[in-house]
């Protein structure tokens, strides 16, 4: 890899590690469905104007937006509400688990051997970040995050099911686009007029609002998607393991968090599970040895 492309590839665990953090502190001052839609809207209506409109899987995307992002980020971010940072990022991790097994059962992708080994390996460390001492009492949280999790896998999976129709940045912008008015609905529907916490709301939650939908949305998701579109996949997925490093250092610096050992410790697990299932050595090897054109429309949107 290039020094520069490095450093664009970078930019990626950077912008969305912080993300968690950022967002933590926005959900004191707005609902997760109602900080969700405004970064979804933000990003979306940045985003589609350098995209084409999908047509003919517009009522594809709608029920993808809805399970992928709406009904997903509801959870995960509800969820990180009622959590610290450190532990809900490391049980974010566990998507990509839960991804191959759901690929496995519905589009018949075996993992090889070494995957099931990492599977098991990061399905044995959630066990010991949900048991932290730190977690007593936050199950419900704990819970909302790794249905979230689930619910990310599954619709990484309804995604693959497109085979390539759509690029990634079709997917980010639309995705966007139609998840944000299910969102604003959900707020209404659960969390009553959004209005107030609007109205209220300081310039600190304002800038978290640009952050998670400029920021971490469409420069995180452009700088993902130059580098896919220049590298094979299998070289570039490795650097998201350093995206939980850098939300849990962003948590103790920001939000003044001391994270478990007992956590850190689970989540260590899970994150060499997860370093098993992702990291393909001989694919590495090759493309240091020939490049090879990317899957551009691989989809990664936290």
């Amino acid at each position: 890899m290039q020094f520069k492309h490095i450093m664009i590839a970078l930019l990626v665990p950077l912008t969305w590690g912080f993300g968690f953090t950022f967002a933590k502190s926005g959900l004191g001052h707005f609902p997760p469905l109602l900080l969700m839609c405004m970064r979804f809207v933000l990003a979306g209506l940045v985003l589609i104007w350098f995209v084409p409109v999908p047509r003919g899987y517009l009522w594809t995307m709608c029920w993808i937006s809805f399970i992928a992002a709406t009904f997903q980020f509801g959870l995960t971010f509800s969820g990180l509400a009622l959590m610290p940072v450190t532990p809900a990022v490391l049980l974010v991790q566990s998507e990509v688990i839960f991804g191959v097994i759901i690929a496995a059962l519905i589009l018949g992708e075996k993992p090889n051997l070494r995957q099931f080994f990492g599977i098991v390996v990061a399905l044995a460390g959630i066990p010991v970040i949900v048991g932290a001492p730190a977690l007593d009492g936050q199950m419900v949280g704990v819970t909302l995050v790794l249905l979230g999790a689930l619910l990310w896998a599954f619709g990484q999976v309804l995604i693959r099911r497109l085979d390539g129709a759509l690029s990634g940045f079709q997917l980010t912008a639309w995705l966007g686009v139609m998840a944000g008015p299910q969102m604003l609905f959900a707020t209404f529907l659960l969390d009553g007029n959004p209005l107030p916490a609007i109205m209220t709301a300081p310039l600190s939650a304002w800038l978290t609002v640009l952050y998670l939908g400029l920021v971490m949305t469409v420069i995180g998701s452009s700088a993902w998607y130059y580098v896919l579109a220049r590298y094979p996949v299998p070289l570039v997925m490795p650097i998201l393991l350093l995206l939980p490093v850098v939300a849990i250092f962003g948590a103790v610096i920001w939000l003044g968090e001391v994270p478990d050992l007992m956590v850190l410790a689970g989540g260590a697990v899970v994150i060499a599970g997860v370093a098993m299932v992702i990291i393909e050595p001989s694919q590495i090897l090759a493309s240091w040895k020939k490049r090879r054109p990317a899957n551009k429309s691989a989809s990664r949107l936290y």
